[in-house]
């Protein structure tokens, strides 16, 4: 069908009119995330400082790898992509990503299985489940920073009467267990937040399948493995996608509970560091576009190896 007033198809005209419903939203995306990207990779390129945001001149790649020569005749790398400081804090952050995304799937999807069961209270237990989630971080990491004190701490207190350490723990200052202390604060937190996004998935399961299989006596873990879990894949893949972008940017948790601890802190934090603590802008500024790499470089793997589609259905 076509108009024959301007000369569009039907289709043409809904895309046009499309274009227009989403020209908003793309002008305010690039106010609040492309511009900002594109101004931090311009000053990445820069000697940009602090103190002088728009007086920094144009350096190439030198805060990222630069050879220079020192007076003593030797030839010496510099920049990020040589700084120890830098790839610990990578591997800080790929760890604790790797790490606290898995944890909170599995426990994430097990809670959600639970809710997706009928059971007098299910309302008021899947209200009450996300209330870890819903305090603010600032809030949870200060929480959980007095019970895991090693003075005052509950965690402490709890770990000794039940005889599973024989001395109190300093739990976010120690470099064996800063990373602990985290990942438990994150799981805590986050697990309710996969846990709603499975939950989601699992409502559209149909029920007449899980009759079915009832009737024929299969086995509930069969039914889990061979039903449930390919059925629920995309979402659970989304969520994946979700808590991974979360967890390699980590800041605040990090910053709060354990701020001077090198064992525990990520490319966020120590890029932060650099840009305001160390007045080394266009240095910080050279992390965070690395930063924004590396999230971009895992997710389109993740995407790519495990074919997922995000419009909600899974590539065969």
């Amino acid at each position: 069908m076509t108009d024959k007033s301007d000369g569009l198809s039907l289709s043409q005209q809904r895309q046009r009119a499309a274009f227009w419903f989403l020209a908003p939203m793309l002008a305010a995306l690039f106010f609040v995330a492309a511009w900002p990207l594109i101004r931090t990779i311009w000053f990445s390129l820069t000697d940009t400082t602090l103190s002088d945001l728009y007086g920094g001149e144009w350096i190439g790649f030198d805060n990222y790898l630069s050879l220079r020569i020192l007076e003593s005749g030797r030839w010496i790398w510099r920049g990020t992509l040589v700084d120890p400081a830098w790839w610990n804090a990578v591997w800080n952050t790929v760890r604790f990503a790797f790490v606290s995304v898995f944890f909170e799937t599995i426990l994430g999807l097990i809670v959600a299985l639970v809710l997706n069961a009928e059971f007098k209270g299910r309302g008021f237990v899947r209200a009450a489940i996300l209330i870890p989630w819903a305090i603010p971080t600032i809030v949870s990491a200060k929480m959980w920073a007095w019970m895991l004190n090693d003075q005052f701490g509950i965690i402490n207190d709890i770990l000794l009467g039940l005889g599973l350490i024989d001395q109190k723990i300093a739990w976010t200052a120690s470099v064996d267990t800063a990373m602990t202390a985290v990942l438990i604060v994150d799981i805590w937190k986050t697990t309710p937040f996969m846990a709603l996004l499975i939950l989601a998935g699992l409502q559209m399961v149909p029920r007449d399948i899980y009759e079915a299989a009832r009737l024929d006596g299969v086995n509930p873990v069969k039914v889990f493995f061979k039903v449930t879990l390919p059925l629920i894949r995309p979402a659970l893949a989304v969520a994946i996608i979700f808590r991974m972008l979360d967890a390699l940017r980590i800041f605040d948790l990090v910053y709060v509970l354990t701020p001077n601890s090198a064992a525990a802190k990520t490319m966020s934090v120590i890029s932060r560091e650099n840009m305001i603590d160390f007045d080394k802008f266009a240095y910080g500024a050279a992390q965070s576009t690395l930063l924004f790499a590396i999230i971009a470089v895992f997710v389109s793997l993740y995407i790519w190896l495990g074919k997922v589609d995000l419009s909600g259905e899974s590539q065969k």
